[in-house]
């Protein structure tokens, strides 16, 4: 499986060429707004991935409290 990842994985040249047309497409003036944007994005989506982790070890332990209070009881 990992090889297969790899024969995918763009190389150096193949990195410079898609730099090479998103340049021309966006030109150099967007690209820093892009860039930001982009790192907007992944800022927002590790905090929502952080939030929804905690929520889900909150609930985990909320329920195993609730486990442990009915088998004492």
């Amino acid at each position: 499986m990992n090889n297969l990842l790899l024969f995918w994985a763009p190389g150096g040249w193949e990195l410079i060429i898609i730099l090479v047309i998103v340049l021309i497409l966006f030109g150099a003036n967007r690209l820093p707004q892009l860039a930001k944007g982009m790192g907007e994005s992944i800022r927002n989506f590790k905090t929502g991935m952080s939030e929804a982790e905690a929520e889900e070890e909150k609930k985990d332990k909320a329920k195993a409290e609730e486990e442990k209070k009915a088998k004492a009881a």
